[in-house]
């Protein structure tokens, strides 16, 4: 299991969160969910990502993905889930930039959580983050 130290160093975690910018909501395809907005965050490193869907203001599905590891929220189930993503592997003939696969962590990795969350945390700017940030409290 990989620990959230060996991903990212404490001194990274501001320049982390500063490179997060929001996409063009126009290119995004609408929310998978009935009448949910699809927000989008990427940040300067390749294949770090936050995404949101929102109905009426309130999120109802979070992800957020950095150094191929995920985390990720659902309001129709219970709990967090975090997993490792396919986006580091190079010698995948099928790879595709736009699209990714997680595969499940069978226990929640709480040490990539807490580094979702101190990430999070420096951009407390933007309403999006403050209410992702509520859904680790709740």
């Amino acid at each position: 299991m990989s620990h959230s130290n060996d991903l990212v160093e404490k001194e990274e975690i501001s320049s982390l969160g500063a490179s997060l910018q929001e996409i063009e909501p126009g290119i995004l395809k609408k929310g998978y969910k009935k009448g949910a907005t699809r927000v989008w965050y990427q940040g300067e490193e390749p294949y770090f990502d936050v995404f949101c869907e929102l109905i009426n203001d309130e999120i109802v599905w979070f992800q957020f993905t950095l150094r191929g590891k995920s985390v990720s929220w659902d309001k129709d189930r219970s709990g967090w889930q975090t997993g490792n993503t396919d986006e580091l592997k190079i010698n995948d003939v099928s790879f595709y930039a736009a699209s990714k696969t997680i595969d499940n962590d069978s226990a929640i990795d709480w040490e990539f959580i807490n580094l979702v969350k101190l990430i999070l945390t420096t951009r407390t700017d933007q309403a999006v983050f403050i209410k992702v940030l509520a859904l680790f409290n709740s």
